[in-house]
């Protein structure tokens, strides 16, 4: 049994108490353990195909964090230790607010390779959105349209910051999306992140022509969610994915979000991959005209969901700068306007300029009638 240094206190507890003096103030020895021996009271948390997540204790810190390794059978995996040494890493390197913090990278007892985290919770948006199609109150009412168009803002921003660090996400769908309990977002799962220069720049040991690191992101590989999954991932192409190739999932997770449906469909993963390649995207509003959607999420939803690349989005800020300004009633780049859509945005943003001058109108009119009665 190993020895404790955080008093009797449970993984569960510890994750939910209020902080304690006696523990944020106890005394740290002077031969501190470090390494995969500072973890403690690990239990379950989450299990994927490759890896298996565990809550744990940090025995130095008191504090509950999130262990990853793989799977027994794949732990001497070779290429499956790259892919998991590159997600470690990537996730690390990505310090953004909408990205889980990385804490440590390291071998277990039996020399298994693991890496810890933050330990975050919340809902996922797959989760959210059966909940709103299945008409659950307890969504309907917390998560309105234009709170799900904030939560793709911060998805939008975070995957924006990791193009500029040069990695593409590459596997963005709603499961993969988690909303907390105050509004945080998080964009989960970089195990399929493509970094778009050489491999070395993440495996500084990889030589230049070793075939594991071809390997990664080889191509004719298809990687990602098949549902989700831009028109040249489908194809295999991976030599000219780009920040365009997160644009459309995106897109596609916005017409779910609008439509309530998925943007492509099949009996199997082969059909989806087919329509993916070959089907233009019927426009959201066409989809769903009961639905009542509104006219510029719907361009902005085409934009995005473009089958060529270079007619999409040239990149993820213009796509996240066009919802921000659907949210501020400004103007939208992939919409063409009327008239009177025009007028209606610039009331809604001067709200109180257009009641004080309807006011002063209808005061106007109501001393032009009492005149005019009275003469």
């Amino acid at each position: 049994m190993e020895p404790e240094t955080t008093s009797s206190l449970t993984l569960s507890r510890i994750n939910t108490q209020h902080l304690e003096l006696v523990e944020t103030d106890r005394s740290l020895p002077k031969h501190i353990v470090n390494g995969y021996m500072r973890y403690t009271h690990f239990s379950k948390f989450a299990e994927g195909g490759t890896a298996i997540l565990e809550g744990c204790v940090d025995k130095n810190l008191g504090r509950v964090v999130v262990m990853k390794r793989l799977h027994a059978h794949l732990s001497e995996d070779e290429t499956e230790q790259k892919r998991f040494l590159r997600e470690a890493r990537v996730t690390a390197l990505i310090q953004h607010p909408a990205t889980v913090p990385v804490y440590e990278i390291g071998r277990d007892r039996m020399g298994a390779v693991y890496f810890t985290m933050k330990k975050v919770e919340g809902v996922d948006l797959r989760d959210i959105l059966m909940g709103i199609v299945a008409r659950d109150p307890a969504f309907k009412s917390k998560y309105l349209l234009k709170d799900l168009i904030e939560v793709l803002v911060q998805v939008g921003q975070a995957v924006s910051f990791a193009h500029s660090r040069g990695v593409v996400h590459r596997d963005l769908k709603p499961a993969n999306i988690l909303v907390g309990e105050f509004g945080e977002v998080m964009v989960l799962d970089w195990g399929l992140a493509k970094v778009l220069s050489e491999p070395e720049s993440v495996h500084g040991e990889i030589p230049e022509k070793d075939h594991l690191s071809l390997e990664l992101t080889r191509g004719g590989k298809r990687a990602g969610t098949p549902l989700y999954m831009s028109p040249e991932q489908a194809a295999g192409d991976n030599e000219n994915i780009d920040e365009r190739c997160d644009v459309y999932s995106l897109g596609s997770i916005l017409y779910e979000i609008l439509t309530h449906e998925n943007l492509v469909w099949g009996f199997d993963k082969d059909e989806v991959l087919l329509k993916i390649q070959n089907q233009d995207a019927i426009p959201p509003q066409k989809r769903t005209p009961q639905r009542n959607i509104p006219k510029v999420l719907n361009s902005i939803c085409v934009r995005a969901i473009q089958r060529k690349p270079e007619d999409r989005y040239t990149n993820m800020i213009e796509m996240v700068d066009d919802l921000k300004a659907y949210l501020l009633h400004e103007r939208v780049s992939a919409h063409s306007y009327s008239f009177w859509e025009r007028m209606a945005n610039w009331e809604r943003r001067n709200a109180k300029i257009a009641l004080a001058v309807s006011s002063a109108l209808l005061g106007a009119l109501i001393l032009w009638i009492l005149k005019s009665a009275y003469t």
